[in-house]
């Protein structure tokens, strides 16, 4: 018995994987909504009953807007991924989908933009050498 739990938790992130890849080439081929556009699937979480999953994505284009528009056209169309994804993915319980944006990348950019800022500073006050 305490074989079969401990390895739960690694069935627990290949499903997860395999939601995130079918997640992906659902979104991308065959949902039609125009609000939805280059959509990146970067995280799936799973609860450990399999019941709920947080999906969490990524856009390139990161106005708050568009941000918002896609975000509530995943939200709508999540019955319809859901049903999609059943057809693809064979297991007892299907979960229910929650749609999160990632802004971690756009963070990331932004950090890096104030290092790059803080270093060419203090290359011009130690006189060009870094």
């Amino acid at each position: 018995m305490a074989r079969h739990s401990k390895s739960i938790p690694g069935r627990s992130l290949r499903v997860a994987d395999q939601i995130q890849r079918d997640l992906s080439d659902i979104i991308f081929s065959e949902l039609k909504d125009p609000n939805v556009g280059m959509v990146t699937i970067t995280e799936v979480k799973l609860t450990p009953d399999y019941a709920n999953a947080k999906v969490y994505f990524t856009m390139l284009d990161d106005d708050p807007e568009t941000v918002k528009r896609t975000l509530d056209s995943l939200h709508h169309a999540s019955g319809f991924i859901r049903m999609q994804l059943g057809k693809r993915l064979h297991i007892h319980t299907l979960p229910y989908l929650s749609f999160v944006y990632d802004n971690s990348i756009a963070q990331g950019v932004a950090l890096s933009h104030l290092i790059d800022v803080a270093n060419s500073e203090r290359a011009k006050d130690d006189g060009g050498e870094l």
